[in-house]
């Protein structure tokens, strides 16, 4: 008799009559006498007997309530050998489990014989005819049914931390493991989670997927939600304007958070001191125990914002009486920025130096590079605005103007000299006293040159010697003139003389145009149209270099610094003196007669 049991499920009721049919033929065999020879009736009967027989284990079976493969059964532990448990699931079947799979991370397996547990039948026979079972499978379906359900409920779940993995840890949810990240971990970054590994304690559940095995989880949670019942209570028994003892937990660069008792409060930097803190270091320590007042209660948020400073006397109640306007004082340079220097005065009473009032003579230039942090300076109070809490200073001040000094020093024609600082198009800047310019203008360089060839001669660095022509203190301006170093030649040779003088002028040069004549070390130039009356006189060759000639005054120009001469006009000049003198032309008097009385006259 052949059955094809591989074609019949294991667990069917079917496969079971089939083997239990199969083991009974076996037995049968055996017992039958050694080299015996069995009749075709002795089998016929025998055949029969095993179709009455597989008919009653057919119905018997068929009346056994089999689990299926892949779920939870009940078993009974009935021997514990080789570090596993050996449990009957009924059925006829038994199977092994290993005993770690009894245990809870961390802690020793709790497993007896006799104990009945439940199993998950992963399958029903294998290749040592035992059943294949999984005590941690088990767990894990009976823990996803309770977590599932504590999900939807919106419920607490216990479990513990037993492992630590990328990004966070692992959490034992009592037969299912979840992940916990860190940031969930605390409300704060946890920098040792040694003292919670192990420890049983509850987690909320976050996001489950149980296709897919996955569980997030999370402890900070539950503190927040504990914190929260906390701080509402801490919060209703505080009111603002009360002063409160708290110890310093954190802090940071803009202040610290204080403790106090179970809820914690924000004292900004600004409100530890009436002086300026750069960072609260300076004052405070963690875990300090510190007295603050409580500025302001958010109901909402459940913020709370301290203060140290307000429960001090404040300084700005003085201020106005302590430090009158136009006093100097000495305080110390708290703080450089872009604008100007902070400087204080005492602690809690600062002032603003502004970079406009920090120096005379240095414009344009960062605060930094004037004073230093922690110098010791003095300064002159400005203006007081005690509703803004505001005090401005000026450093510049409690110096002596320079411009004001440099005009008692070196009034105007003194000569000064300096180091030429710039050169611009319209003149030269000469660095001075007192660390200030004057400046000397294009016009000013030279009487003979204009000016933009004579600045061609000057460099950057160049010594310089000038006169000082006007100092202007308000304005602060210095005018000089390099070619007043030697006085003004052209006045001092044309003080006497004015338009229709007689002069005498000294030929230097003799040109088709005319002849070049010097008078007193200043040049001039008679035109061939001026050298005589008489047109055919008019010739430049008739003069030697060296020649004295008698010219009169035409034009006197102080500004091209020129003088006008002609001998032409001297000649009409003398014949119309002469005439008015000794006769007129109409009495019948020769000109040869008149210039000859004239000449006598003179003789």
């Amino acid at each position: 008799m052949h059955f094809e049991m591989s074609r019949v499920g294991a667990s069917s009721p079917l496969f079971l009559a089939l083997r239990q049919i199969n083991q009974t033929v076996v037995k049968d065999r055996r017992r039958q006498p050694r080299g015996q020879k069995t009749t075709l009736k002795d089998n016929e009967r025998h055949m029969a007997n095993l179709m009455d027989e597989f008919e009653a284990l057919l119905t018997e079976s068929f009346e056994m309530d089999t689990p299926d493969e892949g779920t939870v059964v009940k078993g009974k532990v009935i021997a514990i050998e080789a570090g596993q448990a050996i449990i009957d699931v009924g059925y006829k079947m038994e199977g092994r489990v290993d005993l770690k799979e009894f245990a809870n991370p961390g802690e020793a397996p709790e497993i007896a014989v006799g104990d009945t547990v439940e199993v998950f039948l992963r399958s029903a026979e294998n290749s040592r005819g035992e059943a294949v079972i999984s005590r941690e499978m088990a767990r894990r379906e009976e823990a996803w049914d309770r977590l599932e359900k504590a999900y939807a409920d919106e419920e607490r779940v216990e479990g513990a931390i037993f492992g630590r993995v990328k990004g966070g840890f692992t959490v034992d949810l009592g037969g299912a493991v979840a992940f916990l990240p860190g940031s969930q971990v605390d409300v704060r970054p946890v920098r040792d989670a040694g003292p919670l590994m192990g420890l049983k304690q509850p987690f909320q559940i976050l996001k489950m997927d149980r296709r897919r095995g996955n569980i997030v989880v999370s402890r900070r949670a539950i503190l927040e939600e504990s914190r929260a019942e906390q701080r509402a209570e801490v919060i209703g028994n505080l009111t603002e304007g009360q002063a409160v003892d708290g110890v310093v937990k954190n802090i940071t660069e803009y202040g610290a958070f204080v403790d106090l008792g179970g809820v914690d409060g924000l004292l900004h930097v600004t409100d530890m001191a009436w002086r300026r803190v750069n960072h609260p270091s300076e004052i405070l320590t963690i875990g300090e125990t510190v007295k603050v007042q409580v500025i302001k209660i958010n109901k909402e948020t459940h913020r709370i914002s301290l203060g140290m400073k307000q429960l001090q006397e404040d300084p700005w109640d003085l201020v106005a009486g302590k430090y009158p306007l136009e006093s100097t004082h000495t305080g110390r340079v708290t703080n450089i920025t872009d604008y100007g220097a902070f400087v204080e005065l005492e602690p809690g009473v600062e002032g603003l130096v502004h970079v406009s009032e920090m120096s005379w003579t240095k414009k344009n230039v960062h605060p930094g590079k004037i004073v230093s942090t922690s110098q010791e300076v003095e300064v002159m109070v400005l203006e007081i605005d005690g509703a803004k809490r505001r005090v401005s200073l000026g450093l510049k001040q409690t110096q002596r103007n320079p411009w004001e000094v440099f005009a008692e020093q070196f009034p105007e024609g003194t000569e000064v000299e300096g180091e030429v600082k710039n050169i611009t198009e319209f003149g030269l800047f000469i660095g001075l006293e007192g660390d200030i310019d004057g400046m000397v203008h294009l016009s000013d360089l030279s009487w003979d040159e204009r000016g933009e060839e004579a600045i061609q001669s000057y460099h950057k660095n160049d010594i310089v010697q000038a006169v000082v022509s006007e100092v202007d203190v308000e304005k602060e301006r210095i005018s000089l003139s390099v070619k007043a170093l030697g006085g003004d030649k052209f006045a001092e040779a044309v003080g006497g003389v004015k338009r229709g003088s007689i002069v005498t002028v000294t030929v230097t040069a003799i040109e088709e145009g005319g002849v070049e004549v010097e008078y007193e070390g200043m040049k001039s130039f008679i035109r061939r149209s001026d050298l005589s009356r008489d047109r055919a006189e008019q010739r430049p060759e008739r003069f030697s270099i060296g020649d004295k000639v008698d010219v009169r005054i035409t034009n006197v120009d102080a500004k091209t610094r020129r003088l006008g001469v002609s001998v032409k006009a001297r000649e009409i000049a003398e014949e119309k003196e002469a005439v008015q003198q000794y006769g007129s032309s109409d009495s019948g008097a020769s000109l040869g007669d008149i210039l000859g009385a004239a000449l006598k006259s003179d003789d």
